[in-house]
């Protein structure tokens, strides 16, 4: 396979920011291809309080792909029920629709936490790659025990813009915490938080399943045979 093509269905718009991490661990995984990715934007649909398994239905329907990754943030809810409500939900669109190889992507309490690795990052997404305040971001270890990562972020990007007053509450970190991943170059220590470590094994699973490994790789689960 030359080139695969995956959808992300997520939560929001601010969930764009997994795009380049979901690249990443592709990329990862299959070296030799091409990778294009569609983030599938339902907003300007009639009916956006839809279902989830309406929203899989509608999102295949606009964004045909050969990988569907489909988000939900744990928040407050245990793991296995997100797990246990996207398969229901999968099951749902099933019995109207085709359904590729899918993924789930559920990231303990929300996605920001998986933003919170590059203190650079951080400052080039708010336009001052030379800041000098300050920044302390949380141990590696201690990710996904935040209660809130969204604000943890939001509140880093205001430091980091250095800016005060009007300039400051003028300032979309909304839109700046979506540009944070694009200044990532190796998401690698996500490896260490367990929710990206079963996304990782989740998708090695499907890519083994359609043989889309690279060549490499390939070598390497056939004892280099």
């Amino acid at each position: 396979m030359n080139q695969i093509r995956y959808t992300l269905l997520s939560d929001g718009s601010s969930d764009r920011a997994l795009i380049p991490i979901l690249s990443w661990l592709l990329r990862e995984h299959c070296r030799d291809v091409a990778i294009q990715s569609e983030w599938a934007d339902l907003r300007r649909l009639p009916n956006k309080r839809r279902a989830l398994a309406e929203k899989i239905q509608v999102a295949l329907d606009l964004y045909p792909c050969d990988l569907l990754f489909i988000h939900r943030d744990a928040e407050k809810q245990p793991f296995e029920l997100r797990v246990r409500e996207i398969d229901s939900k999968v099951s749902t669109a099933r019995k109207k629709v085709a359904i590729p190889p899918s993924v789930r992507v559920i990231p303990i309490r929300m996605q920001e936490a998986w933003l919170l690795l590059d203190e650079s990052a951080i400052r080039h997404a708010v336009g001052n790659p030379h800041g000098q305040q300050p920044l302390t971001l949380p141990s590696k270890s201690k990710l996904e025990a935040l209660p809130d990562p969204k604000q943890f972020l939001y509140n880093l990007l205001k430091e980091a813009s250095g800016l005060s007053g009007r300039r400051l509450a003028r300032l979309q970190v909304n839109l700046c915490a979506q540009r944070v991943p694009e200044f990532i170059e190796s998401f690698e220590l996500l490896r260490q938080l367990s929710a990206f470590q079963r996304l990782e094994s989740e998708l090695k699973n499907v890519i083994c399943e359609q043989g889309w490994y690279s060549f490499q790789e390939k070598e390497n689960s056939d004892g280099g045979s």
